[in-house]
């Protein structure tokens, strides 16, 4: 399905294009369309631009006048498949097929195959989820105990790794955040083909995706976001001439790079020319034409830029490999000396000498690389998993990255590498007497992404700089009233503009908010204040997630960085033992090298020492990534560390539970509908959660109030939270604030209103509202408990995080300053247990 609506350029506007790109400034979508078009002597001065673009990148890597390429084995797990793609002759039926899936053993054959003759990679490529099409696939897969295609592939590639020392590549499709996490520990690289953002393509019948719901090019875009925030080294890349006209082609690069931009995980963009097959809808289609192939490899290489890998696939080409190499690539993708190309078997991979001599014959060297490139080899952590890193660097040369071409693959064993303990251990101490080594991390320019392209996601209405707050004088008015007599109804989308008025109060009706809020709590919970004798002990603060507005999170090798033993966790909870505490809360950086029964081991060896001491322990995120490195559901890991003595977990990580929000504030961290699964879980199997929101930074009231709405779901589904925390974003040190982008922080207005909305909204579904005295200090938390708070948290005897982001107000609170805080709100207070029961003397 061709579209005729594209316009013909001019050559005036091809000429102006060329002239933009030559002179290296930035071209907009109409340009970058004008030049695909481009001919003759202009495609000629098109393909000198982009050569020159692309020399100059192989320069700046340190490998000039380098063309690279795979040598693999592809192994087709599986040719089933849920979709419907239109020119695709891999995915087949069951009973065309001798069986489902290959067999682990099967496959473990092409893989020793590639070994003994120098293959380095693995390419698994199979169809999109079969199983929840075929119920021969589904069948196959119950037989042997697998719970999805996703299960048996990892399977698949930690035996390859094991048996053979191949380094698998993964293809099997539109991957979630979680399955993302779930294979990245048993593989160096992963991918997907964007093929086109057209949409038409995919919801209009007759078009090359339509009926295939993996092809959505917005679900394929957020995979690719996905697995930036993961940070897997990730393959990419589009199809042309499937019906797309040149402005969507340009739309589907620019998308490329702009997830490029934000995330730096794109190591290769394919440009692959369609090629009509038989026994295909599409057999009728005119193949794409090679000049315009060339014509859009060389758009690409201009558009994203010289760091950019960019690759044709040298079987689909028709023996133009000068052509292609004028256009601007660097890479010819994998080759196979053993096994077809299963998804294009009609046109041979050509032979490696013959792939060393044309690309001589070009003026270039043909030089092997690894499934994944250099660049990534070279960097290892945080993209390359623990348990994958000895494999690759076994066949890696250090120097440049590449493959060391004589080097064979040995099967090693997938293991956890060997933890270090050590570094600042005693940076809860020292944080409130010398502070921290440095304002930032060293690698703060790229762990958290292009900052240019994350700005870019901040609404308008949450930028620095632009107050929060307002609304109409009725809609504060009624929302006073309501906020009176029916304050849960607040939450409900019949009064939105009620409750928004209510965030930005201020003067007298922010002191009559306040005021209901605290009649509010009086009717809740009473007069008292709560709270409870603990220690915070953060185990590690090692981690790469990159979450642009933690200060805490170190790399390994950061003068601030620390693990803690087993032995010296389980000492720190047996002296707050000594000292009166009845909970220790626990968490830590997301440590690739904290092995799959870390966690479960830090909880038995406090309880071992302290039986009777209350484990409050790892957030939503920490749950859910060593789950998905474990290989197993959440649900079951819950039920591991239930098991070992688990007795609640901290409900934060929650950030604001909104994802557009989100994927400003993080790079990497877990999305809104995760964290609600692991905390509805958790729930369902009697660990109950707090629940909290961190606010003040890149966020507004609108998102304030849906972060509510999601709490008050979870909690009438559940029932589970035992409180709600506000959490006060604290700005000094944190890298999203150093960058230009996040507010200083709530003003106190905005403290005062979050505090007093959370008692109201939450009415009658979560009792307990907690004020944070380390992010607010003492004079404000008695604010706050005037304002519809019952609890202070607790003495927490060391606080790490919002120390290390700025905070001024201490790490540790004794029992009696506490008490000190509520007799100046006038009101008495108690000391309660984790679950706000009574505690022991």
């Amino acid at each position: 399905m061709v579209d005729r609506s594209d316009p013909e350029p001019t050559e005036a506007s091809i000429r102006r294009a060329l002239g933009r790109a030559a002179t290296g400034r930035a071209l907009d979508a109409g340009e970058a369309g004008a030049l695909i078009a481009a001919r003759g002597p202009m495609l000629d001065e098109l393909l000198r631009i982009a050569s020159d673009i692309r020399d100059a990148g192989l320069r700046d890597a340190g490998r000039p006048g380098v063309v690279t390429y795979s040598k693999k084995v592809f192994i087709p797990l599986t040719r089933l498949c849920r979709d419907r793609c239109h020119y695709c002759t891999f995915a087949t039926v069951p009973h065309r097929l001798p069986a489902a899936y290959l067999e682990r053993d099967e496959v473990l054959a092409i893989a020793r195959e590639g070994a003994a003759q120098g293959c380095k990679e693995a390419l698994f490529t199979l169809g999109d989820r079969p199983e929840e099409r075929w119920p021969a696939a589904r069948r196959w897969l119950d037989e042997r105990g697998y719970d999805s295609t996703l299960d048996y592939l990892r399977a698949c590639a930690v035996a390859v790794l094991e048996e053979t020392g191949l380094l698998p590549h993964l293809n099997p499709g539109v991957l979630t955040w979680s399955e993302l996490q779930r294979l990245k520990p048993v593989a160096p690289s992963m991918g997907m083909m964007l093929e086109t953002t057209a949409t038409r393509l995919w919801s209009e019948p007759g078009g090359p995706h339509h009926g295939s719901p993996d092809k959505e090019p917005a679900v394929r875009l957020r995979v690719l976001d996905d697995a930036g925030r993961v940070g897997v080294p990730f393959t990419t890349g589009i199809l042309i001439g499937i019906g797309e006209n040149r402005a969507e082609r340009v739309d589907a690069i620019f998308a490329i790079r702009r997830a490029m931009r934000e995330y730096g995980h794109l190591q290769e963009v394919i440009v692959q020319n369609f090629r009509a097959k038989p026994d295909t809808a599409m057999r009728g289609m005119p193949d794409a034409e090679l000049h315009d192939l060339a014509a859009t490899v060389a758009v690409a290489r201009v558009l994203l830029g010289p760091k950019a890998r960019i690759q044709a696939p040298p079987n689909l080409i028709a023996g133009e490999y000068d052509l292609l190499l004028r256009a601007g690539i660097d890479d010819w993708g994998g080759v196979s000396p053993v096994t077809p190309d299963h998804v294009n078997p009609e046109r041979p991979w050509p032979h490696l000498d013959e792939l060393a001599a044309r690309t001589a014959g070009a003026g270039f060297t043909l030089r092997e690389r690894l499934t994944v490139y250099p660049e990534y080899v070279r960097a290892g952590e945080p993209w390359l998993d623990p348990r994958v890193l000895p494999h690759v660097t076994a066949l890696a040369d250090p120097a440049t990255g590449l493959a060391v071409e004589a080097a064979r693959p040995v099967g090693r064993p997938w293991q956890e590498p060997e933890e270090v303990f050590g570094g600042r251990t005693d940076l809860h101490v020292t944080i409130d007497v010398s502070g921290r080594t440095d304002d930032r991390r060293g690698d703060f320019d790229s762990v958290y992404g292009d900052w240019a392209e994350v700005a870019g996601k901040v609404a308008p209405e949450a930028r620095a700089g632009v107050p929060v707050g307002g609304g109409a004088d009725a809609d504060l008015r009624a929302g006073l009233r309501l906020a009176a007599d029916d304050p849960a109804a607040l939450l409900t989308p019949a009064h939105e503009a009620k409750a928004l008025a209510l965030f930005g109060a201020d003067g007298p009706a922010l002191d009559e908010l306040c005021r209901l809020a605290d009649d509010a709590r009086r009717d809740a919970v009473g007069d008292d204040v709560t709270y409870v004798v603990n220690r915070n002990i953060n185990f590690t603060n090692v981690c790469y997630v990159g979450c642009r507005f933690c200060a805490f999170a170190q790399r390994e090798s950061d003068a601030d960085a620390f693990r803690l033993s087993l032995e010296q966790v389980a000492d720190r909870a047996e002296e707050a033992w000594t000292a009166g505490a009845t909970e220790v809360c626990l968490q830590g950086g997301i440590d690739p090298k904290m092995p799959v029964t870390g966690y479960a081991d830090i909880v038995r060896a406090i309880k071992a020492r302290v039986p009777d001491m209350h484990v409050h322990a790892f957030s939503p995120m920490e749950i859910v990534t060593a789950a998905a490195k474990a290989g197993v559901p959440v649900r079951e890991w819950l039920l591991q560390l239930r098991e070992a003595g688990l007795d609640t977990i901290p409900g934060t990580a929650a950030e604001i539970l909104d994802d557009d929000v989100r994927w400003v504030l993080t790079k990497g961290k877990l999305p809104a509908s995760a964290w609600v699964d692991v905390v509805s879980t958790a729930h369902e199997l009697g660990i109950r959660s707090s629940s909290t929101m961190m606010y003040g930074h890149v966020d507004h009231p609108g998102q304030w109030l849906a972060h509510f709405r999601v709490l008050a779901g979870v909690q009438d589904r559940t029932g589970g939270f035992t409180e709600f925390v506000a959490l006060p974003f604290v700005h000094t040190n944190a890298p999203i604030y150093l960058a230009g982008l996040a507010r200083p922080g709530p003003t106190w207005r905005e403290n005062r209103a979050v505090h007093a909305m959370a008692r109201l909204l939450l009415h009658g579904r979560i009792d307990n509202i907690q004020c944070s005295w380390v992010k607010l200090g003492d004079a404000g938390t008695v604010e706050m408990l005037r304002g519809g708070c019952n609890d202070l948290g607790g003495t927490l005897m060391e606080e790490t995080i919002s120390r290390m982001a700025g905070s001024g107000n201490g790490s540790a609170r004794t029992e009696e300053q506490l008490r000190a805080v509520a007799t100046a709100a006038g009101r008495p207070f108690r000391k309660r247990t984790t679950a706000y029961g009574h505690a022991r003397a």
